[in-house]
């Protein structure tokens, strides 16, 4: 979403330690204890009966994992994490379905954002404060090349997160197809769009997708948006922040639909 937009990527914040779980066997027990897990990681060079046990429990309970390097397990944790560690989500995340579901079931108008592998937890956190605030019904994730959705993602949303449906999918692309077969329009935010913002209908039900911080939207979600808008620059500096970009389209998308008294 408007490549342009962003500034740098800030460092990251301190893993949050209490939502940090270590060693093959502890993470088989949390997994199996029901807790909802963010993502885990694996040592690329393990090979070994408790791994694979707890491969296929991933496997089966759909949970993201990644088999990396033990040197980014050792930067994690100092500890004998056996070559696993598991990051807890600081949410349940939610059935979009279930969501596009309930809200046309209570009458409300859809607005649902849609991030393309969105990483900087301080944006995602800055994103969810904003879309609590502008009454978003759901935010879409992807379970891979998306930001950790621990400790430090509550903290960086002032606690937002905790009230916002986190939709976690498989892939983004047959999400976006789902919701526009839900009646959702589709609204890529670029900097190539030709169409401004404050041009386009954002009273309508509007699923609005932002790309990475780096890369901008994938161009096989690009292309089956239905529509592209950017936001008019007219300084000399040509980029603004993600959270902010989003915040700027959220409350314009308010602004027309209060004054149709549309909620």
């Amino acid at each position: 979403m408007f490549k342009k937009f962003y500034s740098q990527k800030h460092n990251r914040p301190k893993t949050d330690k209490k939502s940090v779980i270590f060693g093959s066997h502890s993470v088989i027990e949390i997994i199996k204890s029901g807790k909802t897990i963010d993502k885990v990681f694996l040592n690329k060079n393990s090979n070994n009966s408790v791994h694979n046990e707890l491969i296929k429990l991933l496997d089966e309970q759909k949970i993201p994992y990644s088999k990396v390097p033990i040197e980014k397990l050792n930067r994690i944790t100092e500890k004998n994490h056996q070559g696993v560690i598991a990051f807890l989500s600081a949410v349940d995340f939610v059935l979009l379905e279930n969501v596009i579901e309930s809200t046309y079931e209570k009458g409300i108008v859809p607005l649902i954002l849609v991030l393309d592998s969105i990483t900087d937890v301080r944006n995602f956190g800055a994103i969810v404060r904003t879309a609590v605030c502008a009454g978003v019904n759901a935010i879409v994730v992807p379970a891979k090349n998306s930001v950790a959705i621990g400790g430090d993602a509550l903290k960086t949303s002032s606690g937002a997160l905790a009230h916002m449906n986190i939709c976690r999918v498989d892939n983004i692309k047959r999400a976006i197809v789902y919701l526009k077969n839900s009646g959702l329009r589709i609204l890529a935010c670029t900097e190539k769009a030709e169409e401004s913002v404050f041009e386009v209908d954002l009273a309508i039900p509007i699923a609005l997708l932002f790309g990475s911080e780096g890369d901008g939207i994938m161009p096989d979600n690009l292309t089956i948006a239905d529509q592209s808008i950017k936001i008019p620059m007219f300084g000399k500096i040509e980029s603004l922040n993600v959270s902010v970009a989003a915040a700027v389209i959220l409350y314009e998308s308010i602004r027309q639909r209060e004054k149709l008294g549309i909620k």
